[in-house]
């Protein structure tokens, strides 16, 4: 339950929603059940780009990379999100070459059996890949792949879309083992009981490995760029990009720690969030812990 000093912004919910709302808070209707699913948010101070980049440092602060996704999709359509999606069977292959905390002890953080905890990780690991080109492992313990433009790792990525092989395959084949001490457990959210698509997502933080570069990578998204939260948060109150709850949420809690260190090692309690629903003058709306304001999102949308 929230904590009712936390600030929360109601949002009024599309129309076609306020059905679905009434049958299930009338409990005439069941919820749909949760996926299990990540999202990594992937960061770089401002101005740290690879030796022999041609652009010029634009100064000090956090930088986050966001993907808007094609206006198709059946999830979240034209909405600004971080790279993530589903725990996909194939996370949960227990034989993945793992340095770093191991699966007891992301389910103490994440409040999950073992066997779930570890594939969320390979899951944040897998998808970050997949949708932004950066890969999260290394030779050793204590190494991290240089660089993943190549070819020959551009065809990896694509197998892993088309699933012709597993994150542990590519990583065993590549004799790579999973950094899961590079990313940061930062949140979990969960969608709110009226959605028919509804996930139950565990945020990382992640900083950009040394030498790596993100790459429009395109699959989901119909564009990818860096942007400092703020900027991001501005844009969408403009009515430039769509924000969903849990992203501006978090955007807003980047903004607030200034800079990747603090990011990386501040302080985080993991609880869940499901925001509330209730009905409202025949229509159906959202409460939002940790919301004071929603941005419209852009111009035109529903």
């Amino acid at each position: 339950m929230a904590d009712d000093s936390v600030e929360a912004a109601a949002i009024r919910l599309p129309g076609k929603l306020a059905g679905p709302a009434r049958d299930i808070l009338a409990g005439n209707k069941a919820p749909a059940v949760p996926r299990d699913a990540a999202t990594v948010m992937l960061l770089r101070e401002r101005g740290a780009f690879p030796a022999g980049d041609p652009r010029t440092p634009g100064g000090a602060g956090l930088e986050v990379y966001l993907l808007r996704r094609k206006p198709t999709m059946a999830f979240a359509p034209g909405a600004c999100v971080f790279p993530g999606g589903s725990v996909d069977p194939r996370d949960t292959d227990e034989q993945i070459a793992w340095a770093g905390p191991d699966a007891s002890e992301w389910g103490r953080v994440f409040d999950a059996p073992p066997s779930l905890a570890m594939a969320l990780v390979c899951a944040a690991v897998r998808e970050t890949f997949e949708e932004s080109g950066v890969l999260l492992a290394g030779e050793s313990a204590d190494s991290v792949v240089a660089d993943t433009t190549s070819d020959d790792w551009e065809a990896d990525r694509q197998a892993l879309l088309d699933r012709s092989v597993s994150l542990a395959e590519l990583l065993a084949r590549r004799r790579l083992v999973l950094r899961a001490d590079l990313l940061r457990p930062w949140s979990r959210w969960i969608t709110p009981i009226i959605e028919p698509r509804r996930f139950d997502t565990r945020f990382f933080a992640a900083a950009l490995p040394a030498g790596q570069r993100t790459r429009d990578v395109g699959g989901e998204a119909s564009q990818v760029a860096w942007v400092q939260p703020g900027d991001a948060l501005a844009a969408g109150n403009r009515g430039e990009i769509l924000l969903f709850p849990p992203t501006a949420v978090t955007l807003s809690e980047l903004a607030e720690c200034g800079d990747l260190d603090t990011v990386l090692t501040g302080p985080r309690q993991v609880a869940p969030i499901i925001p509330a629903v209730h009905l409202r003058e025949g229509a159906a709306w959202l409460t939002v812990p940790g919301l004071s304001g929603y941005p419209a999102g852009p111009r035109g949308a529903a």
